[in-house]
């Protein structure tokens, strides 16, 4: 059952912000220890996969590494860099969601493995992809047609395409969460974003803004700031997803 927007369907931002800020607040070390040991066991998949595109790519320092063994080294770095991600962004969303409950979440409910959750997550983002693929692919075509009557108006597929992917991304902002709590199909979290976020998409894109700013404020702050800021984006992004989607746990995922 696909979520449905809740009452008044509209977002606040500014509350957003500071229900995000206060419930990272109820357990920071928590959410920071949780994603110090999620990026230490990413790196090593990451390097593989480094290793081994760069030598597939044939960079002169890596083409004493055997291609057979390249290749395994970027399927299993970036099988194992997938299964590591999905594992953190769900473990992040589920601490985010008990501590806007109001709970303090302990360390065990962000390591805690859930498997359906992890697939639909997974599936969501290539659903979103291959559709931001095909409409991108239709949008060359038809731009390739035009360019042969007249270069000018190749123009006009690159503008509408733009112009969708922007409505799109926006609409999607809470794949995650949607993707997590709203509904246990993944086929339906495209449809469900859209049906939440059109009737508030200017105040989610202003939220997407906000967040944008908070993250280059952390940035300034280097490799610290940025390892604070992502928890506190999604646990902002987490309360403002409660605000159009209603707080009701439609997955199973807290069980």
């Amino acid at each position: 059952m696909a979520p449905t927007p809740a009452g008044d369907s509209r977002l606040n931002v500014l509350q957003a912000v500071e229900e995000g800020w206060a419930a990272f607040c109820r357990a920071p070390w928590v959410f920071l220890l949780f994603e110090a040991l999620s990026a230490v066991i990413l790196l090593p998949f990451a390097a593989l996969s480094a290793v081994g595109g760069a030598r597939l790519a044939e960079v002169n320092e890596l083409m004493g590494v055997h291609p057979v063994g390249a290749w395994m080294a970027l399927i299993v770095g970036v099988i194992g860099y997938v299964i590591v991600a999905l594992w953190t962004v769900v473990g992040l969303t589920r601490g985010a969601w008990l501590s806007l409950e109001g709970r303090k979440p302990c360390f065990a409910d962000f390591t805690r493995w859930d498997r359906p959750a992890s697939a639909r997550l997974l599936g969501s983002a290539i659903l979103l992809a291959i559709l931001v693929a095909v409409a991108g692919a239709i949008a060359a075509l038809i731009g390739a047609g035009l360019g042969k009557l007249n270069e000018a108006l190749t123009v006009i597929p690159m503008v509408v395409v733009a112009i969708f992917f922007i409505w799109l991304l926006v609409t999607q902002k809470f794949l995650i969460q949607v993707s997590l709590f709203g509904t246990p199909k993944a086929t339906a979290t495209i449809g469900a974003g859209v049906k939440g976020v059109n009737p508030s998409w200017w105040m989610v894109l202003w939220l997407g803004i906000v967040e944008g700013v908070i993250h280059s404020i952390a940035a300034l702050f280097s490799y610290g700031g940025l390892l604070v800021v992502v928890p506190v984006v999604l646990c902002i992004s987490t309360a403002a997803y409660r605000q159009l989607f209603g707080s009701e746990d439609r997955t199973g995922l807290l069980n």
